[in-house]
């Protein structure tokens, strides 16, 4: 008897939810994927590794983000700078987690980022269009543009002592070095070179940034 009333209780009280258009479930669970936080700008600013400083950099992931869909979001270089008052490129990025334009998670926080990053790689490592770069990978070996602008070593810190890293502080498209990352993680060493320290580049200027293997590209990341 008790099994029936309660029966009659739980049908009644769906009838009712029914007629009155209260929903059945108070909250449904939220299937929409997490929003692009991290992206390889499709373009260079196409002028070396002049970038405008950092606000230069920042300015054109904004632009970036904004023309994908994404510009409400606060978006950063993943860039370091040297000298007098230098910037570590892990300290202005936000504290994560960061989705790719597929909505994959790349990593969940500052730290994921820099010692488990396995998600960077060409496959992943999209532009803020969800498209991928070109790369040897993709089985042209006579063509790449994997290299990113970075001047970072691979803990996210910037260089210290005189020896350029960042192209003068992304200010210059001539003379300097700026440290490169591999944003496909392909060299031709196992198991591959990292994502943001792989090699220098041989000058700032965009003829050489193009002729090892790059375009001015860099990555950007939502702080926020």
């Amino acid at each position: 008897m008790n099994k029936n009333r309660a029966l009659l209780t739980v049908i009644a009280t769906v009838s009712v939810l029914a007629l009155t258009g209260l929903p059945l479930v108070a909250q449904q669970q939220d299937d929409e994927p997490p929003a692009m936080g991290f992206f390889v700008t499709s373009v260079g600013i196409g002028d070396g590794a002049n970038l405008g400083g950092l606000a230069g950099a920042d300015a054109h992931c904004q632009a970036l983000a904004g023309a994908a869909g994404a510009g409400d979001r606060t978006w950063r270089a993943y860039l370091s700078t040297q000298g007098a008052g230098a910037v570590n490129a892990r300290d202005r990025i936000g504290a994560g987690p960061w989705a790719n334009a597929n909505g994959l998670i790349m990593a969940t926080n500052v730290s994921s980022l820099h010692h488990d990053n396995s998600n960077f790689n060409w496959e992943h490592s999209l532009d803020e269009n969800g498209e991928q770069f070109p790369s040897r990978i993709d089985g042209d070996p006579d063509f790449t543009e994997h290299d990113v602008l970075t001047g970072t070593q691979i803990v996210g810190t910037a260089y210290e002592g005189n020896e350029d890293r960042t192209c003068s502080n992304w200010t210059s498209n001539d003379e300097g070095s700026a440290m490169l990352g591999h944003a496909d993680r392909y060299s031709f060493t196992t198991p591959g070179s990292p994502w943001n320290t792989a090699h220098p580049s041989r000058s700032c200027s965009q003829p050489d940034l193009v002729a090892t293997g790059g375009a001015g590209r860099f990555y950007c990341f939502a702080t926020d």
